[in-house]
Order: structure tokens, then C-alpha cells, then sequence
């Protein structure tokens, strides 16, 4: 099937068909994504909202934390209400989970949405997944949960409003670091083409996401690039943030987005960490990687997932104990990478 200029997989069609079918007109929908939302989470969700409400569903946004601010401009009045979110997804009669698919990334919500008659799924990752039964449009080959959205869309002959195609343009400008990453396919970018035939601004929105930071986000980086270590003979480098430095410097977590890319620069580097000590204690790992370094295994087996190149998990112990386990274990994996190109 070809829509837009762009070929969609057959399974993704039927996938398309099966989320539409619990979407029956003036059904309530609650939309939502992981914990500290990003670009690809917002703006699919600001996408499927558009795609509902036009189509006289009752849909609503309802996050398990607060939309980070520069994703502001994508919100429609009245869509979001994280402020009461679990009220929300246990008055929907169905619940969309889009780009996670684990209810370990879903916060204090995860026992709303285990209780939910209909819980459908759209997600790029590569986790199995832990949510309860229901249709699902999963492709972890995708560049972003925002093609997959578009596909939705466009399996179902559902026109893009303007509003709709910015939301998932922003979406997939973050998840492939403004078309940077390995990620970014042929067919991502015939996608992104379509999206600028509906009328998305491109200098506009880059401005808007990546050039309008606050001071506090630029000092916070600059604190945090200060603890980078780098162990050269391994390709390993990691930074850690200080405790207390989001506070100090008026910054969130989302300021924190994008700095584990300047180890990951490092030449030599094949694999770049980021630790945080998290408010419930544990410690948030994100993870980076280059070539044939997969980090999503590595993330996997701290309780965590993601994609080859990008994955985070979140771990008990202190920020000493913590990195201990994980270096070591970098340090093996990274070992055993070069000791299989021997």
C-alpha cells in the first residue's frame, strides 16, 4: 500500500486496522507515554490527538510526568491533562500507549493502565513489552513511533492536519537527532518529505527545540561535562550528574537531553554513559553507542531496553554502587566485542 509518496508494510497496515477498530466513534481515549516525555512521545501523542478529535473521538493526553516545556508549543487547549492523568486513563474506554510499551516506564500510572478494559499499543522498540493484552502497531525497525503514527494515519486514509504533521515531524527530528543518527532510513525521509508537503516550518521548529535553551540548561551541561571520564583503550566514556545540579540550576530533566551525545563524540568512543541519581533512589543509566556496540543488550540486562544505539534502565543502589556494576559490565561487554573481531 502506498500513501503519501510513501510504501507501508502490509503488516503495518493490518496492525493500522486492528488499533482503528477499538476507536469507534465518540469512544473516550486516553493517550500517554513514558515517564519524562520526549520529543518522539509528545509529538506522536499530539498527532493521534489531532487524528481522534477530528474525527469526533474524545481523546485527551494524560502523562504519568508533566510535558517538558519546549514541547509546549505542539499542545492543542485543553488536550493535556497529566495534572490528573490516572483519573483519566481510569475513565477511557481505551488507553493508546505510544512509544513504550513496558508499564516499568509508565510510573505511578502502570496500575491504572493494568486495570483498563482496551489498552492498544504503538512503539518502535525492541522490548516484548509488559502491557495488558490488546492491538498493537510495533515496529522496532522504524525510525520513530512518529512514522508509525504517520502509517496509522495514512493506512487509514485519515488526512494530516498541519498541527498533526508538525507534532510528528518533532517527533521524528528528536528520535534521529535531527537526522544524525543510524536510524535515519530512506524511508524516514521520504516521510519527513511528506510531512513538509503538509506545511511543517522546518527552521521554526529546530528553533523552537534546539535553539531556544535557557541558561540554566547550557550551565547544567557544562557541570555535568565536567565529570567526564574517558577510558580510551576501552572506547568507553561516561559523565555523571552532580547531585542537586537540576535544582541548583533551575533545570529538568529534560535539559539533560542530548548531553550523553558529547562523550559518545569522543573519537575512539564506542560507548558513552550518563548517571543520575533519580528522587525515589534509584539511578537513571542512559546509554550510547556506535558501530556494532549494541546498547539496548547491555540495557537489557539491568531491567532496562531501548534501541541498538540508545537505551537507559534505572537501577537500585547509590550512584558509587551503581556504576560499579555497570562499568564492569561495559567494561566485559566492550572486551568481548573486540575479542569476537580477533
Amino acid at each position: 500500500m502506498t500513501t503519501n509518496g510513501v510504501p507501508i508494510p502490509p503488516e503495518r497496515v493490518r496492525a493500522a486496522e486492528a488499533v482503528a477498530a477499538v476507536l469507534g466513534p465518540g469512544r473516550r481515549v486516553a493517550l500517554t507515554t513514558h515517564v519524562n516525555a520526549d520529543g518522539d512521545g509528545v509529538g506522536s501523542e499530539v498527532a493521534l490527538w489531532h487524528l481522534l478529535t477530528e474525527r469526533g473521538l474524545r481523546a485527551t493526553i494524560a502523562n504519568p510526568t508533566p510535558i517538558p516545556e519546549r514541547f509546549h508549543f505542539l499542545l492543542p487547549d485543553g488536550a493535556d491533562h497529566s495534572a490528573r492523568a490516572s483519573r483519566e486513563i481510569e475513565g477511557a474506554d481505551v488507553v493508546v500507549v505510544l512509544d513504550i510499551s513496558d508499564l516499568s516506564r509508565l510510573g505511578d500510572l502502570a496500575r491504572a493502565i493494568r486495570q483498563s478494559h482496551t489498552v492498544a499499543c504503538i512503539d518502535h522498540h525492541v522490548s516484548g513489552g509488559s502491557l495488558p493484552s490488546g492491538p498493537r502497531l510495533v515496529a522496532p525497525e522504524a525510525a520513530a513511533t512518529a512514522e508509525l503514527v504517520f502509517d496509522f494515519a495514512s493506512a487509514l486514509e485519515w488526512p494530516l492536519s498541519p498541527e498533526a504533521a508538525r507534532a510528528l515531524y518533532v517527533g521524528i527530528l528528536t528520535d534521529t537527532g535531527a537526522f544524525r543518527f543510524a536510524n535515519t532510513s530512506p524511508r524516514v525521509l521520504r516521510v519527513a518529505g511528506a510531512l513538509l508537503e503538509c506545511g511543517v516550518d522546518p527552521e521554526s521548529i529546530y528553533e523552537t527545540v534546539y535553539a531556544s535553551a535557557p541558561e540554566g540548561r547550557v550551565r547544567l551541561m557544562t557541570e555535568v561535562l565536567e565529570t567526564l571520564v574517558v577510558e580510551r583503550e576501552r572506547g568507553l566514556a561516561w559523565v555523571t550528574v552532580p547531585p542537586d545540579a537540576l535544582q541548583r540550576h533551575g533545570a529538568t530533566a529534560d535539559d539533560l537531553d542530548g548531553i550523553v551525545e558529547y562523550p559518545r563524540s569522543i573519537a575512539g568512543v564506542r560507548l558513552a554513559l550518563l548517571f543520575r541519581q533519580l528522587a525515589n533512589g534509584k539511578v537513571k543509566v542512559s546509554f550510547r553507542s556506535l558501530g556494532d556496540v549494541d546498547v539496548a543488550d547491555l540495557a537489557y540486562r539491568f531491567g532496562g531496553g531501548g534501541h541498538r544505539k540508545a537505551a537507559g534502565a534505572s537501577l537500585e543502589g547509590s550512584i558509587a554502587d551503581v556504576q560499579g556494576k555497570v562499568l564492569s559490565a561495559a567494561r566485559e561487554y566492550l572486551a568481548s566485542l573486540a575479542g569476537a573481531r580477533c
